[in-house]
């Protein structure tokens, strides 16, 4: 197999059922039903005694937009300071200018405070107004480890001529994390059409059993 898996969850039970199922990674959250926040610091120490698989953290203050004041800057570099001292894999977040342009400086200054930890710049980037010059910026001028995009599509299936371009500019520089209504039933469907390295979903991995 040369691809992760990576299950987007929110509860104990199914990160445990997705490591049980075959995923690769965990990326947690919590209210998933507000596009994911940042969860509990009990549940990911919960999980990182628990799990064998890498856990990544979304690191996410409050629902809405991903243009954020200095408070809330300063809250998501307190909570990445703190799950890198946890021993996480990963976090993910977005943090974009007014301009919907990506945040540089916001960008440098969190992953800074993750210590070396592997940094996702979530699906913030698909909000931009020219997602190939905002991925070249990040490779540029930023440490970001991965980009999680469904190529400003609703799906990544119908994003794949973007993500394939993603990942061509990328090459072995920034990984791209191909998402967006991605299942276990479609997923070879979505494989064959991208050819990617990873990708990233809710029902990725079947949680039914």
């Amino acid at each position: 197999m040369n691809y992760i898996k990576e299950a987007c969850v929110e509860t104990f039970e199914d990160a445990v059922i997705a490591q049980k199922n075959g995923a690769d990674r965990i990326e947690l959250c919590s209210s998933l039903n507000l596009d994911g926040l940042t969860p509990s610091k009990s549940l990911v120490t919960r999980l990182l005694n628990t799990l064998k698989i890498p856990i990544k953290v979304m690191i996410r203050p409050r629902e809405g937009d991903f243009c954020y004041n200095s408070d809330e800057i300063r809250q998501m570099r307190d909570d990445i300071s703190y799950f890198s001292n946890l021993g996480v894999f990963g976090v993910v977040f977005g943090v974009l200018e007014q301009d919907k342009s990506v945040d540089v400086q916001s960008v440098n200054l969190l992953t800074k405070f993750a210590n070396g930890l592997n940094c996702t710049f979530h699906k913030a980037i698909d909000e931009t107004d020219d997602i190939i010059s905002q991925l070249k910026i990040l490779m540029k001028y930023s440490k970001i480890s991965s980009i999680l995009s469904s190529g400003c599509s609703k799906s990544a299936l119908s994003g794949s001529t973007v993500l394939q371009n993603m990942i061509k500019i990328a090459k072995s520089d920034i990984s791209i994390i191909c998402g967006g209504s991605i299942t276990y039933r479609n997923f070879s469907e979505v494989h064959n059409a991208i050819n990617a390295k990873e990708y990233h979903g809710r029902k990725i991995i079947d949680l039914s059993k």
